[in-house]
């Protein structure tokens, strides 16, 4: 598993003890690709180099039929996004990015990946963030200070967002080129069929789909970027936005969430039950105001699709309902899937015209529930 980070770095120590809590020295906008492995039930970490030597990048751009300069710099991240791509095309898998939330460590960070990575057969790559709280001694003061930290990490994140963009468009290109190139092949003196070919061929053609998962308070980092200069958030990057329990203020969410574009969906999930944002309601100044993930009143973003769980079974309290025991219900399994992969579910729930939501009620969805009864 590739993760990015803007966490400091301690090379001297090993497996997850590599991330510290705090952002990297060189500022907090700074970024570095790792890879994580597990051997022996322990996670390793290491780091992807940094710049690439021409001859890697030449190597590269033959094999995947890049159209880049060779002679301009190019870092580990080219490398890294060529990997994803062909592995997603190969086991016809989509890539999920995500951002987590307040108070995780990088290893409760990686197993969540891990279990999501498993549970919805997709390919995970996590944005984490200094976010280690201090657990329930420390509370408000920790609680504060992460989402101190989820400001200053909001730069980092738009440069990830912007180069997932990038590199993104670099190979969808280099694979249409592909596609047309074999088309042309086919049919050389007839430019009219080459191209009903290469229609043909791109619709048979396995898309490589890009869909955002932000978490609590990942929300936040996430709208945080909005705030930055030249932003790439509100580029149509994703093809499913999803954002979870969110830990944002639900007041005038419409102003930020409006800015935002998806190819398909953009997705709220909303737990009225969600015990950890109660807890975050009660912290002071804008945290008593309600949160974006627990609070059905007042849904009026107009690109967005508002999803309610609050009645489905197993979710109760649950903030990490994607996971864990929330996940035996399996129409909200199916929801999560669905999402994540980059495809539509509202036409599967019920619409509640009264607060513009989709319920998904603990009748489950009846296809779902046919499948396996």
């Amino acid at each position: 598993m590739y993760l990015i980070t803007n966490r400091a770095l301690n090379t001297e120590k090993k497996g997850l003890d590599v991330f510290a809590k705090t952002p990297n020295p060189a500022g907090p906008n700074e970024l570095r690709l790792m890879r994580v492995t597990k051997r022996n039930k322990r996670w390793e970490a290491k780091a992807i180099i940094d710049k690439l030597t021409p001859t890697s990048v030449k190597a590269l751009k033959k094999k995947y039929k890049l159209d880049l300069d060779i002679s301009k710099p190019w870092h580990g991240s080219l490398k890294v996004a060529c990997e994803l791509f062909d592995q997603a095309r190969r086991q016809k898998k989509s890539i999920l990015f995500f951002i987590h939330g307040y108070n995780n460590d990088v290893e409760d960070i990686i197993e969540t990946a891990d279990e999501i990575e498993k549970l919805y057969e997709v390919i995970v790559v996590p944005f984490t963030w200094p976010a280690n709280g201090g657990g329930a001694i420390s509370g408000t003061a920790s609680y504060l200070s992460d989402k101190g930290d989820a400001r200053v990490s909001s730069g980092a994140l738009n440069r990830t967002i912007g180069k997932i963009q990038q590199l993104h468009l670099m190979l969808t290109t280099a694979r249409k080129n592909q596609l047309l190139e074999r088309a042309m092949k086919k049919h050389p003196d007839n430019r009219q069929a080459a191209q009903s070919h290469f229609v043909r061929l791109v619709e048979k053609d396995c898309p490589v789909t890009l869909n955002l998962l932000c978490h609590s308070m990942g929300n936040y980092v996430f709208k945080s970027t909005l705030k930055t200069s030249d932003n790439a958030t509100s580029g149509l990057v994703f093809d499913n936005i999803c954002l979870v329990a969110a830990d944002v203020n639900n007041a005038s969410h419409a102003q930020w969430v409006g800015k935002l574009d998806a190819r398909k969906r953009i997705y709220v999930v909303i737990n009225e039950n969600d015990s950890a944002l109660r807890v975050a309601r009660i912290k002071p100044g804008d945290e008593q105001l309600a949160r974006l993930g627990h609070y059905t009143r007042k849904l009026n973003s107009p690109n967005v699709h508002y999803l309610d769980v609050t009645e489905a079974r197993q979710v109760g309290t649950e903030h990490s309902y994607f996971k864990g025991d929330a996940i035996g219900n399996e129409s909200l399994k199916y929801m999560f899937n669905e999402m994540f992969n980059g495809r539509a579910v509202e036409h599967h729930l019920k619409y509640w015209p009264d607060n513009n939501s989709y319920k998904l009620e603990s009748t489950g969805i009846e296809s779902i529930n046919q499948d396996h009864a």
